[in-house]
């Protein structure tokens, strides 16, 4: 079973994948033999995580991106096939949830840009992978969504409505592009990455304690998920959300 999770030939892109969960899913997947492209809106933090993975004698591509807009997102993919000839897994990992005093404080743009990011982009990338995908060997999409898309918090609104988007669209381009392709979702729940370090940790704490495993997550606590997901271990296993939340 251990061969069912390799990498090996194979081609991962991961936006957001600079930091956080998308960082160690990048480290993941190198290690289990795919070349990997690093997208994230800072290019300098791509290009440092490139050379870690080139260190493990993998090829890496570090391309600094806002997955907001469309262009760049199109420009993203033909840089990767330029690179690489292909992708075999598309990671849309990259989000963002800033905070607003009220509701009525969340501005169009703001709300905009939130959508953009965590639904407009992930649509959109794809849409244009996939379609390669299944016009060529296949591949598997994974979207990478948030407990707030069934828990909506009143804090996080516009976010936990573009992440139960994402949820939906999982499905939906699971049924489209299928049989080739396989679509799935993690949605994970608080982990302790490194936008943690702004939380009021006695506060979580204590709110952890409802949960079955008392504690948030360790980042490298998404990479079974994410192996799983990618590789041929899940060969029948699409439009599926995968909730990594600690219960």
């Amino acid at each position: 079973m251990t061969d069912r999770f390799d990498l090996t030939g194979k081609v991962a892109l991961v936006t957001g994948g600079s930091r956080g969960l998308g960082r160690v899913m990048c480290l993941a997947f190198a290690e289990r033999g795919a070349d990997v492209v690093i997208a994230s809106r800072k290019r300098e933090n791509c290009e440092s995580l490139a050379r870690e993975i080139e260190g493990l004698g993998r090829r890496a591509l570090a391309v600094g991106v806002n997955v907001g807009d469309w262009r760049q997102i199109e420009a993203l993919a033909e840089d990767a096939y330029a690179t690489f000839g292909k992708v075999d897994v598309l990671v849309n990992n990259a989000g963002m949830s800033p905070l607003y005093p009220s509701l009525d404080a969340v501005s169009e743009a703001l709300f905009d840009k939130v959508v953009a990011v965590n639904l407009k982009g992930p649509f959109r990338l794809s849409a244009l992978i996939g379609s390669r995908m299944a016009n060529g060997e296949g591949g598997s999409i994974i979207n990478v969504t948030s407990t707030a898309a069934v828990h909506p918090a009143q804090d996080a609104a516009v976010y936990g409505a573009a992440k139960a988007g994402l949820n939906n669209l999982t499905e939906s381009l699971a049924q489209a592009f299928g049989p080739k392709v396989r679509v799935n979702c993690i949605m994970p729940g608080p982990f302790l990455t490194d936008i943690s370090k702004a939380w009021d940790m006695q506060a979580f704490n204590e709110r952890a304690k409802s949960k079955a495993l008392r504690r948030g997550g360790e980042p490298e606590e998404i990479v079974g998920a994410a192996l799983y997901l990618a590789s041929s271990a899940s060969s029948f296993t699409t439009g599926a959300i995968i909730k990594v939340d600690g219960g």
